[in-house]
């Protein structure tokens, strides 16, 4: 593969800030120099980077290629998934293997392995959604550690889909106390919103805006505080996939200030988006994911906000699990499943690409973080979080060249015309940021650079993860 020099930046970790150059050779960093010392290094690639940052490639714990859902498929593939998570700086996934009633945990790693096999951009993992708690998965929850699966994911919401009751919550949480694991918890409470989606739907309510008002806030803290106390009894540690209401974050304060194993990540999109966006009618389909979009005017997304500058939300993921407004040319109807009942719309946002952008420019460019924490918050805590620190998440001696250069002054407007997702709308359309990913190296190959795709599919490797470095 050769060696390449990144020359003139300013390198920012999770915990410095500096002037220096990047040595690669092969697929690793080898040295960090301060700009202006000459050791004699001579590469076969010099980059130049004056003006930029030098980041660590972006880490998204949380996407779903080609999940089947709500009677069709997420309409990105691992090949085109993984290739617009490139284009955006992320340069490396975790995605969700999928158990459903009545299969083995293990067939349904299997299949993920499988679909996800040489198509890949860039390296990636998977969780575990265990849909099917029996003694036998109980005991391929031990298999899979065994096989770099160390996280399983589990929902309070979704009855008759993917639902877990609190027996069998408990239950997979003894056996993650037991193997060093981790519960990733999807924390709504089901039972009740489908009684409020119903009698919605009864009065004749049908447009997307009705998602969003079912499904209420204060039913996500409920599901919060229990799911947080049923892993206090089981001794479990419990990350909580795409919170989106302060009243969730308050009871993940709570028990953090506690001293417990807590943890919780965010999206973009509960940032930066809002309850109205799911209204004028059916297009705001675009917008029906769950946990839903929120009230603006309640203080969700300034709250959201102050939690991650203050670590009480410790990760931004996307949940990216995106369906077409029209056809797809694959899966065919997606979103105008729901047209007339907003509870058949399939659930999700596209995101992935735009993820490291969009926090930068409302994070970094707005004031409310600073770039180690941005970097630590899209990067080196989701790599420690689940089991690939020092590896990936950080630029040191020794780690992965998985490196982005970023334009931190440099504007661009996000459309649906340039983005390189397999999905016909962009939630942000049309919104004008600042900081531009413009050159990614994954394991030291340059995969982006000069507005040009240099990979392919089958550059990324499947990772094997240790259990997290989080615990307190």
């Amino acid at each position: 593969m050769g060696s390449a020099l990144i020359k003139n930046g300013t390198v920012v970790t999770a915990t410095e800030t500096m002037h220096a150059d990047v040595f690669i050779e092969n697929t690793m960093v080898v040295a960090i120099v301060a700009s202006g010392i000459d050791l004699g290094l001579v590469a076969d690639r010099t980059i130049d980077a004056s003006g930029k940052l030098v980041i660590p490639g972006g880490i998204d714990v949380h996407t779903h290629m080609e999940l089947p859902f709500g009677g069709t498929f997420a309409a990105d593939t691992f090949e085109t998934g993984s290739r617009a998570a490139a284009w955006g700086g992320t340069t490396t996934i975790v995605d969700f293997a999928v158990q459903t009633k009545g299969e083995s945990a293990m067939e349904g790693f299997e299949a993920w392995m499988a679909k996800a096999e040489g198509e890949c951009a860039i390296d990636y993992g998977f969780h575990m959604i265990t849909g099917d708690i029996n003694e036998q998965t109980l005991k391929e929850m031990d298999m899979l550690v065994d096989e770099g699966v160390t996280s399983f994911k589990m929902f309070m919401a979704y009855p008759g889909v993917f639902y877990s009751d609190d027996g069998e919550i408990v239950r997979a949480m003894q056996k993650a106390a037991e193997n060093g694991s981790m519960i990733a918890m999807h924390a709504e409470n089901g039972i009740a919103i489908d009684v409020f989606a119903n009698q919605a739907l009864a009065r004749g309510e049908t447009d997307p805006i009705h998602h969003g008002l079912v499904r209420k806030s204060v039913l996500e803290g409920e599901a919060t505080h229990r799911a947080i106390r049923l892993a206090e009894v089981t001794g479990a540690p419990v990350y909580f996939v795409h919170l989106s209401a302060l009243e969730a974050l308050e009871q993940v304060i709570l028990a953090r200030d506690e001293g417990r194993n807590v943890f919780a990540e965010t999206c973009p999109q509960y940032l930066l988006l809002d309850l109205d966006n799911l209204g004028n009618g059916f297009e705001g389909a675009k917008y029906v994911c769950s946990p839903p979009l929120r009230d603006r005017a309640a203080g969700h997304q300034e709250r959201l906000w102050r939690g991650l500058k203050t670590d009480d939300l410790q990760v931004v993921s996307t949940d990216h699990c995106p369906f077409c407004m029209g056809d797809h040319h694959t899966f065919g109807v997606q979103k105008q499943l729901g047209r007339g009942n907003f509870a058949a719309i399939p659930n999700g946002i596209p995101g992935v690409e735009n993820r490291m952008e969009l926090i930068f420019d409302a994070g970094v460019s707005g004031g409310r973080i600073n770039p180690n924490r941005f970097v630590e918050i899209t990067s080196t805590t989701p790599a420690k979080m689940f089991g690939l620190f020092p590896k990936k998440g950080t630029i040191a001696v020794g780690s992965d060249a998985d490196i982005v250069i970023l334009d931190p002054d440099r504007t661009h407007t996000i459309s649906v015309d340039t983005h390189h997702m397999d999905v016909d709308y962009s939630a942000y359309e049309g919104r004008e940021v600042t900081g531009k990913v413009e050159t990614v190296l994954s394991k030291g190959k340059v995969i982006v650079a000069d507005g040009l795709y240099h990979g392919r599919k089958g550059d990324g490797d499947y990772l094997r993860r240790g259990t997290t470095m989080m615990l307190r």
